[in-house]
């Protein structure tokens, strides 16, 4: 199986990679026209990822997210390849009621989702021949073997000691296992039963942020240390961070005390198995790499 990569060097891409050695891969280069000649499948993963610190350049997410997609995908359009994967985002939908699905209208709130929705409808509005298929696919936040972010802070916290201060948000999120995002890869790359469209992809169960520090808890062999303090004086606190550029800051006490529940039903039918990593079992894998690394 001959597979056409973009970002091969970024988290999702150097996994898969390493996870699949049986492929063989033609690699976009960087600062290049892709050029996508004969080759069964494209997976484009490139883009400009989500900056929490404010300093890119919102026209960059345009070009990388949006304008170098419709290179990518305008060439898979001329070429042999028969499968195009669209690595898109969660982000793309904007904020939603209570559960995503594919089906509610997207209204990105963000550069970064409105980069990534710009690219999914230049996909949507060309007409595909019949004999390609092409997936945009919206993952949750990733996690595996390498990641970096609210997930890492969240074990850099336990693992040194520290009481967790926010017991007293109540929510609920939804994650994506990296091994369970490869699964929906190869799956759509053998396969040619799988209907082109939008599909969400997270694990089976969304898990709330005490469920995670539980699990890092028990991974660490530590006690669980939760403390529930009024949620006025975090969001005072949070104010500071703003002001001073501390770890704790408004956007990520949002990140990690509010609920954002997706559901991954269209993609578990169309595929007609359950993805394999379990929800508890994908995080414990990922925690498990935080310890190896340390």
């Amino acid at each position: 199986m001959k597979i056409y990569i973009t970002g091969s060097s970024g988290f999702v891409g150097s996994n898969f990679l390493s996870e699949n050695v049986d492929f063989n891969f033609v690699r976009y280069q960087r600062g290049t026209q892709p050029e996508i000649g004969d080759v069964n499948a494209v997976l484009h993963l490139a883009g400009k990822a989500h900056d929490t610190k404010s300093t890119v350049d919102d026209q960059e997410y345009y070009y990388v997210n949006t304008e170098f997609t419709k290179e990518v995908f305008d060439s898979f359009l001329n070429s042999d390849a028969k499968t195009f994967i669209f690595l898109s985002s969660v982000k793309a939908a904007g904020n939603y009621p209570e559960i995503l699905t594919e089906e509610i209208e997207a209204n990105p709130t963000t550069v970064y989702g409105k980069s990534k929705l710009f690219a999914e409808n230049y996909i949507l509005s060309k007409s595909l021949p019949e004999n390609k298929r092409v997936y945009i696919l919206r993952p949750t936040m990733i996690h595996g073997p390498g990641n970096k972010g609210n997930l890492n802070l969240l074990y850099k916290v336990v693992s040194k000691g520290f009481p967790w201060p926010l017991g007293s948000f109540e929510n609920l999120r939804s994650f994506c296992s990296i091994s369970n995002l490869n699964f929906v890869f190869r799956e759509l790359i053998y396969r040619d039963d799988i209907k082109s469209g939008i599909y969400n992809v997270c694990d089976d169960r969304p898990i709330s942020t005490i469920e995670l520090i539980e699990i890092i808890s028990d991974v660490l062999a530590v006690r669980t240390r939760i403390w529930k303090l009024p949620k006025v004086l975090i969001a005072y606190l949070a104010n500071v961070g703003d002001i001073l550029q501390l770890p704790l800051n408004s956007e990520r006490l949002e990140k990690l005390t509010e609920s954002a529940v997706v559901s991954n039903l269209k993609l578990v039918e169309a595929l007609g198995k359950q993805l394999p990593t379990d929800s508890r079992e994908g995080i414990t894998r990922t925690i498990k790499t935080f310890i190896n690394n340390d």
